[in-house]
Parts: structure tokens; sequence; C-alpha cells
């Protein structure tokens, strides 16, 4: 195994899942719909990942999630601290999204593989598995980071939030980010194609 690629892999989810928790308590409101600017954000992992399934296989993806996932919650507690809150709600917020975020690309590696498996048209597998994913991601986030929490916003509306933060962040990946896992994959499959050749 390439151990450059790998250490790239990391920095992009961490990146990704950092960034999203950086958003996460910024509330926003479309068409009276409760979201968070996370939901804008997050699908860019699941791209990422079923990618580096797709053309390195599922092993180096689950090295990918086992990794970052420390390093996810130490970057998720630093952001959201740094942002002014006491490092109690930090604490649970780092956990929690690291934790959804590890449980939900997970089961996207096992998914995509699977569903690949029987399925040889290129969007089947990113479009099934993100709606997995997300639905995965987003209910055990809110869950574990706001059920009862003091931030009184959000632990009274977290389902709510949860519910139209995973419609949001499906329908954003699969109108935006299905159409660019399929540029960035041809893109991919012929860089590796003429670097072998």
């Amino acid at each position: 195994m390439n151990k450059n690629l790998l250490f790239f892999l990391i920095i992009i989810h961490v990146f990704i899942t950092t960034l999203s928790n950086a958003l996460v308590a910024i509330p926003l409101n479309i068409f009276d719909f409760k979201i968070t600017w996370g939901a804008l954000i997050f699908p860019l992992v699941v791209v990422a990942t079923d990618l580096t399934v797709r053309l390195v296989g599922k092993r180096i993806a689950q090295k990918t999630i086992l990794f970052s996932y420390p390093f996810a919650i130490i970057s998720s507690i630093l952001v959201v601290y740094f942002e002014g809150n006491l490092f109690s709600v930090a604490f649970r917020i780092g956990i929690a999204s690291a934790t959804a975020y590890a449980l939900g690309m997970t089961i996207d590696v096992f998914a995509f593989q699977v569903i690949r498996e029987k399925y040889s048209s290129w969007w089947i597998a990113p479009s099934l598995s993100t709606v997995i994913s997300n639905v995965i991601d987003s209910y055990v986030f809110f869950f574990a980071a706001f059920y009862s929490s003091e931030n009184i916003y959000m632990s009274n509306n977290w389902l709510e939030i949860a519910t139209t933060q995973t419609i949001i962040k499906i329908i954003i990946g699969l109108i935006l980010f299905l159409p660019a896992y399929g540029i960035l994959l041809n893109f991919l499959l012929k860089y590796l194609k003429k670097k072998k050749g």
C-alpha cells in the first residue's frame, strides 16, 4: 500500500470532518426547513470514500477511516472549542462527529462494494451508498451531540434538524456530488491508465 496515498486520504477526511463541525453550529433555514451549514460540506467525504473504494479498494478506504477517526475527534474538539464553546460541549460534539463519521463511512464502504458488485452502472453504487451513509451519519451525530444538550435550540430541534439535514445532504449528494464523482472517476481512471501506459 502506498503510504503517501493513505496519508493524503487521511488529511482529506479529517479536513472535511473538521470543516463540517465548524459549520454545524451555524443554523440555516431553507424554505423554513432547519439545517446547518455542515450539510453542504459533509457529502464530500462520501465522494472521497467511494472513489477510494472504486479505485484502490475497500481495504485502503477502511484504513483511512480507522486512522482518521482519532484525528477527527481531536480536530473537531479544537475547532468547536475555539469557536467559543465550553470544553464539555466541544468534547461532546467532537466525539459525536467522529463516531458518526466512522460508523457512516464504514457502512458506506461495505454498501458501496456490495452494490458495485451487483450493478455495473457507475452511478448506482455511489447513489445508494450516499443515501445509506448520510442517514446513519446524520442521526447518530445529532442524537449524540445534541440530545438533552445545553444548547436549547439544538436540543429541542435535533430530530427535525437531523431529518431535514439528511434529506438535504442526500439531495445535494445526488444533484451535485454524484456528477462530481462521475467526473472525478473518469479523470482519475484516464490518469491512472496514462500513468501505467
